[in-house]
């Protein structure tokens, strides 16, 4: 089959069974918990590894799911709001991936969408804002699968018991199984925790940790955790949380108001006290995923820093001018602190101990064409 070739090519074929799967792990990291109807296998990886890169997923064959999430970057796309394949801009910026397979809920805060396999219909076929611009062409997008004879073995060798598998079910659950294959785990903070490698920090990354996870700083409470985040879920979890956090990016009208297209979880409940409340993104690989905040409106680490050591951001002029720190809605984690220089760099020092380079240079993650 073509796709144990494809295997061999990379140096893969070691013999296992395309419908095997290993997490490869350190110890005492948690396993993903995956769809009973779609369990892991490589053939499936495979098949969504192809699809994930492949611009034949967009109307008009300009753009892939790899366009707005690039390995280099820590799969997001370096811009602040994303821009879709016809050219209209996002509200919100592109989401990291690495560890989307731990997320108990996925984008910024969309509470009810918590599974891979349906967070993939909203780029496909989303209509506001244009994202793949798939929408009312699902015939189309099949018709140009089943006319590659490459995915016409991908799809066979994913779904062996399967008369007719080239359908938008198991597309998704392919695309869905490469990105739950995005585990980092190999970080030098990783190598510490799960590790014991004792030099894998800098003494300044060492200090850095301290403030982080420090209750004067208070950064672990929205930020802690295997996966640096507090919206976490993995096999065994015991309970099922999901919070979003108002961290006073803005204060329109004094009241906490937001801009109107970046209400947050408001914009799901209608309840006043969920004004700007988004969910805190994992950390992990974090000095690669600038501009920072939901709609990229926080240039570099330094920027975050002085954000939070304020309190809250302040914007003294445009139509979004008003003092974040006095919003009724921030959350109470979020209350300022002072940082001298040497702190200021040990902090920096230990975020960018977060970057796991050897998953960003790894070709079993990358485009395949």
């Amino acid at each position: 089959m073509r796709f144990l070739a494809l295997l061999a090519l990379l140096g893969c074929n070691d013999g296992a069974d395309p419908q095997s799967w290993d997490w490869d792990l350190p110890p005492n990291f948690p396993l993903p918990d995956v769809p009973e109807d779609n369990p892991m296998t490589r053939a499936k990886v495979e098949l969504g590894r192809h699809l994930f890169y492949d611009p034949r997923l967009s109307e008009n064959e300009t753009q892939s799911c790899g366009g707005c999430h690039l390995q280099e970057l820590a799969w997001t796309d370096g811009l602040g709001q994303a821009e879709g394949s016809t050219g209209e801009l996002h509200p919100r910026g592109a989401m990291s991936l690495v560890n989307v397979a731990y997320n108990a809920t996925l984008t910024w805060a969309n509470p009810t969408v918590r599974v891979l396999e349906d967070q993939a219909l909203v780029p496909l076929f989303g209509e506001h804002p244009v994202e793949l611009g798939m929408a009312g062409q699902e015939e189309l997008l099949l018709e140009r699968l089943a006319a590659e004879p490459l995915y016409v073995d991908l799809f066979d060798e994913a779904f062996p018991d399967t008369a007719d598998p080239i359908t938008l079910e198991n597309a998704l659950k392919g695309i869905a199984s490469f990105e739950r294959s995005l585990v980092s785990a190999g970080s030098p903070y990783d190598r510490l925790r799960y590790e014991g490698d004792l030099d894998a920090l800098s003494d300044s990354a060492l200090r850095g940790l301290d403030l982080f996870f420090g209750e004067r700083l208070e950064c672990f409470h929205c930020h802690g955790g295997f996966n640096l985040s507090d919206s976490s879920f993995h096999e065994g979890t015991v309970f099922d949380e999901k919070p979003f956090h108002n961290n006073g990016l803005y204060n329109i009208d004094g009241a906490g108001a937001y801009p109107p297209d970046n209400t947050g979880l408001y914009a799901f409940t209608n309840v006043d006290t969920d004004m700007g409340r988004f969910r805190a993104p994992s950390l992990r690989n974090i000095a690669l995923t600038a501009p920072y905040m939901h709609d990229g409106s926080v240039e570099t680490l330094d920027d975050v820093l002085d954000h939070y050591a304020a309190g809250g951001r302040t914007l003294t002029e445009g139509p979004y001018a008003g003092v974040g720190a006095d919003s009724p809605y921030k959350s109470a984690f979020v209350s300022g602190f002072e940082l001298t220089e040497q702190e200021r760099a040990d902090l920096i020092a230990f975020l960018e101990s977060l970057t796991d380079e050897a998953m960003l240079a790894d070709e079993a993650f990358s485009d395949p064409f």
